[in-house]
């Protein structure tokens, strides 16, 4: 088998390998993710949006695709970069191989090429465009394409949901009202399942339409991109704290921090991956949590704000997690609903749970 794709990064560098998935060209972030399983995860969550994801695990598709293991209904990832394809399943769940979906949803993929060099690229020089295309294309021609690329800025606005529905939960003890930035379904699942009727709603509702729905609770979910893209989430934040329980994760933790008036920046090559150490400063306890996020948070700018920092990443020191006591608002980089990842993280949905009993007992 002839190689039929490539890889050309802003670098000028190429990677020559074979096509699977939709033969789309497309130009995408190139980022690593560190996973040893939960491709379809990955390939099915939202933040992936306008990203090429490098699996530094080798062999990619060997389980194939279950339907009770999507995280979105309509992947929005740019494009998957693996070393070892297998486009035969090995799994008594899988419906389809993952070659088949990528190709349903438009999704190009390329295989056989040198993951473990291409990681330490990213590594070593930060995340960067890359343009993945047929063999014939020059190395000039693909320069040229991304020399005229620009970063697109409404991903939360295409992967949101357009209007509200509700999911019911297994008692309905609360009522959350979940702002989709690009929600997990593992996510809702961890709500619905402590006792949650969830109501979830566009990105940019309105607060007054959200604090209608007489929610005992507000979430947070995770998303792509800049949080910065996002100002009418970050203004609904700043009119609803103080007012319900507020839990944020991963995007929604940013936009909780912007909202109090901290900083965020682009990392270099970001955390994709379910290894992630992070430290609860309250406990000393280190969980191992499963993260997807380019962006952070500027721990040093909580000083001018009433946010404390509650969690650190031992890798590199960023900030995992921050809460104002005050106004029953709090929230993590990380992923507690664990698709892929560890579990170690789920006690804080319960302390979500634990504000909303707290705020009908206190009327």
């Amino acid at each position: 088998m002839e190689q039929n794709r490539k890889l050309i990064l802003e670098n000028g560098q190429e990677y020559c390998g074979y096509g699977f998935g939709a033969e789309t060209e497309r130009i995408c972030e190139l980022v690593f993710n560190t996973s040893m399983v939960g491709y379809q995860e990955i390939l099915s969550d939202l933040s992936y949006a306008d990203q090429t994801v490098v699996m530094t695990y080798p062999l990619i598709g060997n389980y194939g695709m279950a339907e009770e293991d999507y995280e979105s209904k309509i992947p929005a990832i740019g494009a998957l970069a693996v070393r070892d394809y297998r486009d035969v399943p090995s799994n008594f769940r899988s419906t389809a191989t993952l070659s088949e979906v990528m190709k349903r949803y438009q999704i190009p993929g390329i295989s056989g090429i040198d993951t473990r060099k291409l990681t330490r690229v990213i590594r070593d020089e930060g995340s960067c465009q890359a343009l993945i295309t047929g063999i014939s294309t020059s190395k000039e021609q693909g320069l040229a394409l991304l020399k005229g690329y620009s970063r697109p800025h409404d991903a939360v606005s295409r992967v949101s949901c357009k209007e509200k529905y509700v999911l019911p939960g297994t008692e309905e003890k609360y009522h959350v009202a979940a702002i989709d930035c690009g929600m997990k379904q593992r996510i809702l699942a961890g709500l619905t399942q402590r006792g949650c009727r969830v109501t979830v709603v566009p990105y940019d509702t309105p607060p007054e339409e959200i604090a209608a729905l007489g929610p005992d609770g507000i979430f947070l979910s995770n998303g792509p991109g800049d949080p910065e893209d996002v100002p009418e989430t970050i203004q609904t934040v700043k009119a609803l704290r103080g007012r319900y329980p507020i839990f944020g994760i991963c995007l929604g933790f940013q936009m909780i921090a912007l909202a109090y008036g901290a900083k965020t920046y682009k990392l270099k090559f970001g955390h994709h991956g379910g290894n992630h150490p992070v430290r609860d400063l309250a406990t000393g306890k280190i969980e191992i949590t499963s993260q997807n996020h380019s962006y952070a948070v500027k721990a040093d700018s909580l000083a001018a704000t009433p946010l404390r920092a509650t969690h650190v990443n031992l890798l590199d020191q960023t900030l995992e997690g921050v809460c104002c006591e005050e106004d029953r608002v709090f929230g993590v980089q990380y992923h507690p609903e664990s698709a892929p990842g560890p579990q170690d993280s789920g006690y804080l949905f319960d302390r979500f749970m634990k504000l909303m009993e707290e705020g009908k007992n206190n009327g």
